[in-house]
């Protein structure tokens, strides 16, 4: 699934490129997530203002409202002048006078909502209740530890859940969590404020370098130029069950949470 630095990668391959251009076009295909909310045609000739990103979400501001997109599962978006015929998986299309913006999403579990503004219900249904965003400057510790201090779940399962903090993905919470030393299945509210010190700065340091990398290419992910990312080659502990940790030699241990694989290494995280 897409995470917040894919997302954030997909967003930066093409925002500069689609800016001010004219939608000239819109395409519907199969039902995906949630519907557009909107007829199609009425988009025409609205102006992309810029794009946008909240949590796994890309807002597209248009002079009239925005559309909200989503990744789903197994989506991806591409940007360019190749306006051939969509193929099965191609959900949704985007033509403007400086590319064509299409939607690519096999499991269908993405979406494109209209919506008149952020305050909108609809909006507000999608984006109210996520968290402060890791990359930003409202991510700070004392918020932070008191959102923790109020959850009794694991604390990957809170990194998780996305109302305290958004974007720590599976991937990049085992990672963070190995960086700052904490056992996945901890509870949250027994994480101290200096140990939350160190998830907070684990959890910019390991989204801001998977940004830099380009995102995690586990299956099929690539930004909107078709580009893979490669910070999974680095992965401290994700997906590394049965090889030696790179920091103390231990072997990396998997368990199963909350449906989710957890990796991580019983030294360097003993609580």
């Amino acid at each position: 699934m897409p995470e917040l630095p894919e997302v954030e990668v997909t967003r930066l391959s093409f925002a500069d490129r689609i800016a001010q251009a004219r939608v000239t076009g819109v395409r519907v295909g199969k039902d995906l997530r949630w519907p557009l909310g909107y007829e199609p045609e009425l988009l025409i000739g609205r102006r992309v203002l810029g794009v946008r990103r909240r949590a796994k979400y890309l807002l597209v501001d248009l002079d009239q409202g925005l559309l909200l997109w989503h990744l789903g599962m197994s989506g991806s978006l591409r940007f360019g002048d190749d306006r051939s015929a969509p193929t099965a998986h191609d959900h949704f299309d985007l033509d403007t006078d400086q590319g064509l913006l299409r939607l690519n999403d096999p499991r269908r579990f993405g979406a494109v909502v209209y919506v008149a503004s952020e305050t909108s219900p609809q909006a507000l249904k999608l984006l109210g209740h996520l968290g402060v965003e890791p990359l930003g400057s409202d991510f700070d510790l004392k918020a932070f530890h008191h959102g923790l201090k109020q959850r009794r779940s694991a604390i990957k399962q809170v990194l998780l859940a996305g109302d305290v903090v958004v974007g720590v993905g599976n991937i990049y919470a085992s990672e963070a969590l190995f960086l700052a030393g904490i056992r996945p299945t901890l509870r949250a509210d027994r994480v101290s404020r200096p140990r939350a010190e160190k998830l907070r700065t684990a959890i910019v340091d390991v989204l801001a370098r998977a940004v830099q990398k380009g995102g995690s290419t586990l299956r099929d992910f690539s930004n909107a130029d078709g580009q893979q990312g490669y910070f999974q080659l680095e992965a401290m502990v994700y997906d590394r069950a049965g090889q030696p940790c790179r920091v103390c030699d231990s072997l990396i241990r998997w368990r199963r949470q909350g449906q989710r694989s957890t990796y991580y290494c019983p030294t360097c995280q003993k609580a």
